[in-house]
């Protein structure tokens, strides 16, 4: 019996890596076989017959660079590229090999760290809506303070970092609702490849609109540079549409996610020739070689060294970093951070009938790598950015992305030498082989206290690190629900003086101030620790962003209390 049920055990754990993933609860039989057959073809061509690497470096310069300099150089090509013989034998575009873009590619050889890489992440619900009361942007105020914006529409908490893109396509903010699960809701459960999980309910249809009530299209080819890098050969340095080049900025954004599959991908952080820690985002490539080296990064006097390569052996441009060392506050930073990646409206253009600030600008693939203080001079008086326009005040406004990185990078964990891995992605030991590997199961400390909090702070017990998380959150919240309450009565006093006849440089010097108010206050909203990445930061900002709105208050009191006076 014991050795029957050992047997059965080693079968099930076969299946369950054979199908590159972990099998979801309600997954069917139907779709655990559309897995498996994906993932043997997948096996077939990394099982192509190896070649000579010399062969491939006579064109391919900068991969020779790379591949000779870590612990790749005695990994074949054949690993991770099929077709290779067709093109050695006819070099040239039509026969370029095909080169895999999976998680499996990599797990094939890092096992552990794939394995919980696809782990579950079932404390947080799917689609787990921000603007929800007891959540970090709850309504009635949100909707009040974001009128006109698409994140009105639906505004959600993470997942897991293998359903990324998965999340992106099917929120209802993104692609009108033209996107749905093959098996309806229970796709909140199927990982892997997003068109095995989802299909298209309008495939006859290219145009980019809302297909279901109280939806939007908000999503564009440069917003997904963060959900997937399975593109990376075929686009250019900052999505520049040029020549040879499949996608760009301006691309059909529904033709184009349908050559997506996978979320966040191994090489987005691991060089995959060079086996050293890497990025790839233009954005931010494009900010720590900006001239005026104006970043965080640029500020610090340790900063981790880059190398920026060309890897443009296609006909266009294209780029990586290689990093000194390993740094989560740059590589985190390519999708954990703030950055423009929409159309929008330039500052001092009075004409907001549509945008000023199109897809063919470089604008939308822009990173400041700033901290909350210095984003109002950046967009406004040196970029010359804004993302919308309010509903109510007619005000032009900023939204904020995901600023974990700026945030984080004073902070006083961060000048301890804590990193976003020491939290998120410790090492730890594997039950397997006891060998400590870093985990790539991303997800808060509260899950993983042992491995994470107390380590640095022996003394605590688990409930006493609870405890320290929900008490600086539980502070930052309170601070963002004032500063909401400001932000809305700016709003309705400027509504009030625009009603009363007030004069357009008052109106304009109130909505000045909501601008300020708003960024210091909106970008906790985006950030998702609640302020536990930077208290301190947080604390400051939010409670300025109340001073900004009662500034903005005062201009249009004084202005009425002048209007009434002269009457």
């Amino acid at each position: 019996m014991k050795k029957g049920f050992v047997v059965l055990t080693c079968i099930v754990g076969m299946l369950f890596l054979a199908g590159g993933m972990y099998c979801a609860p309600l997954a069917d039989a139907k779709k655990k076989d559309e897995y498996k057959k994906a993932d043997e073809q997948g096996s077939r061509e990394r099982a192509e017959k190896q070649v000579k690497v010399d062969a491939c470096y006579g064109c391919h310069g900068p991969v020779k660079d790379l591949h000779q300099m870590g612990r790749h150089a005695k990994i074949n090509c054949a690993s991770c590229h099929s077709g290779l013989q067709k093109h050695l034998e006819n070099p040239g575009p039509d026969t370029r090999p095909l080169t895999d873009t999976s998680w499996e590619a990599c797990g094939q050889c890092h096992k552990a760290q794939y394995e919980s890489f696809m782990k579950e992440t079932y404390h947080r619900p799917a689609r787990d809506e921000k603007s929800q009361l007891t959540n970090r942007a709850p309504n009635p105020f949100w909707d009040k303070l974001m009128a006109g914006h698409g994140f009105t529409k639906e505004h959600n908490l993470t997942r897991s970092h293998n359903w990324m893109l998965i999340d992106h396509l099917i929120v209802d903010r993104a692609y009108g609702g033209r996107f749905q699960g093959k098996d309806g809701w229970q796709y909140i459960f199927d990982k892997g490849r997003a068109w095995d999980v989802l299909f298209d309910k309008y495939p006859d249809s290219k145009e980019h609109k809302a297909f279901i009530p109280q939806s939007a299209p908000a999503a564009n080819p440069v917003c997904l540079q963060c959900k997937s890098q399975d593109q990376i050969l075929k686009w250019a340095y900052m999505g520049d549409p040029l020549k040879g080049t499949t996608w760009s900025r301006t691309s059909n954004v529904v033709e184009f996610v349908k050559d997506l599959q996978h979320g966040l991908n191994c090489f987005t952080c691991h060089d995959p020739h060079a086996a050293k820690a890497r990025i790839v985002r233009d954005g931010l490539i494009d900010a720590l070689t900006r001239a005026d080296g104006d970043t965080l990064w640029h500020r610090d006097p340790n900063r981790t060294g880059i190398k920026v390569i060309d890897m443009g052996l296609r006909g266009f441009p294209r780029k990586i970093a290689l990093l000194d060392k390993y740094d989560t506050r740059l590589q985190c930073g390519q999708c954990h951070v703030e950055y423009n990646c929409n159309p929008g409206y330039v500052p001092t253009n009075p004409d907001t009938s549509k945008y000023s600030v199109t897809m063919a600008d470089r604008k939308t693939n822009h990173f400041p790598y700033k901290d909350v203080f210095g984003l109002y001079d950046h967009y406004v008086k040196q970029v010359g950015f804004l993302d919308f326009k309010h509903g109510l005040t007619g005000g032009l406004l900023w939204k904020a992305q995901h600023p974990e990185s700026e945030t984080y990078y004073n902070s006083k964990h961060a000048k301890a030498g804590a990193g976003c891995d020491s939290c998120h992605t410790p090492k730890i030991k594997d039950t397997k082989t006891g060998k400590m590997f870093t985990s790539h199961f991303a997800v808060t400390p509260r899950v993983q206290l042992k491995e994470t909090c107390l380590k640095c702070h022996p003394k605590w017990t688990e409930e006493m690190a609870r405890y320290a998380i929900d008490s600086v959150k539980a502070h930052i919240k309170g601070k963002m629900r004032k500063a909401e309450f400001h932000l809305t009565a700016l709003i309705d006093k400027i509504v009030e003086g625009k009603k009363a006849g007030l004069g357009e440089d008052a109106i304009r010097q109130a909505q000045d101030q909501h601008l300020k108010a708003h960024i210091l206050w909106e970008y906790w909203t985006a950030e998702n620790s609640d302020g536990f990445h930077n208290p301190d930061m947080a604390r400051e900002s939010l409670t300025r962003s109340v001073d900004e709105s009662m500034k903005g208050i005062k201009i249009i009191n004084d202005a009425l209390a002048m209007k009434t006076a002269a009457k």
